[in-house]
């Protein structure tokens, strides 16, 4: 049976990224809305919509937070992270290290971890996933605390790769995985805004704009992962010479295409190691 099957989770904050991953679990990875427990610090109505939607648990007060979060054997944690610093400090007394720790905030490293929780020893699992994991089709990064056991290890991976793939990487490369393929969708859904708009100024209807688009993208994607080709050699294929594809490529070449997206790719892997500079400040306040 699979492990995640048989594992209680808690997850601390209840925004897009928990959602998306609470969604995952059900209904890609079959495990049972009551194994999932969400907590926030007070928004109670965003913890009952989760329930009406999901048919999870939730606890609201204190003593029933603590004991969800004290009880389960992995605890996700998803608040933002300007919170990272203050709310590991208030999870620690419930936290033991027999539990795998979770982490899907942007910035916060294993080392700024165990500096709030009291040193080394801690099973942490770092991710990065994206919102796609809602459907199954999430990309997430992983890195490892020296802490995690190999079960604990594949624990991870599998809670992960029930929504979609994993790449397991040295940490050191987790703020790149955030600018590629964490923020990634986002790059995608605006290329298609563009492409819609597109297909409006030369006369059709918002509808089918967007139907065309929306198939364009799914069957390019689909068909660089059946094809095995390069994405390079693909579009090479599809670009007769003087015809319109190469029309609009140079004209796409002219307006910096490729240099915009690089550019926007190292600027959200910067602004998250901005992110966790600033985690990392806050804890050193606390830590005081």
């Amino acid at each position: 049976m699979s492990q995640i099957l048989s594992k209680n989770i808690t997850f601390v904050g209840a925004g897009s990224m928990a959602e998306a991953i609470i969604r995952g679990l059900i209904s890609e990875a079959g495990m049972q809305p009551e194994q999932l427990v969400a907590v926030n610090r007070s928004n109670e109505t965003r913890l009952q919509e989760l329930k009406n939607q999901y048919g999870i648990r939730y606890a609201a007060g204190a003593t029933e937070r603590n004991d969800a979060i004290a009880s389960a054997d992995i605890v996700v944690l998803a608040f933002k992270p300007s919170d990272a610093a203050q709310g590991l400090l208030d999870l620690k007394p419930m936290l033991r290290k027999e539990q795998l720790l979770v982490s899907v905030i942007a910035g916060l490293s294993i080392d700024m971890m165990e500096a709030i929780l009291g040193g080394t020893g801690w099973a942490i699992v770092r991710t990065m996933p994206n919102t796609s994991s809602t459907i199954g089709l999430g990309a997430t990064g992983l890195s490892f605390s020296r802490g995690v056991s190999d079960a604990q290890r594949q624990l991870g991976e599998e809670m992960f790769r029930s929504v979609g793939i994993v790449s397991i990487v040295e940490e050191s490369l987790m703020e790149t995985i955030v600018g590629l393929s964490g923020c990634g969708p986002a790059y995608i859904y605006y290329m298609m805004e563009a492409m819609i708009e597109g297909g409006m100024s030369g006369g059709l209807t918002y509808e089918e704009a967007t139907r065309l688009t929306v198939q364009t993208v799914m069957g390019a994607a689909r068909m660089v992962e059946l094809s095995g080709e390069e994405p390079a050699e693909l579009r090479r294929k599809v670009t007769s010479p003087n015809g319109a594809t190469q029309a609009a490529i140079e004209t796409m070449d002219h307006c910096g295409f490729t240099d915009a997206v690089s550019k926007a790719i190292r600027r959200a892997t910067e602004r998250s190691a901005e992110m966790g500079a600033a985690i990392s400040a806050s804890i050193a306040s606390h830590t005081k």
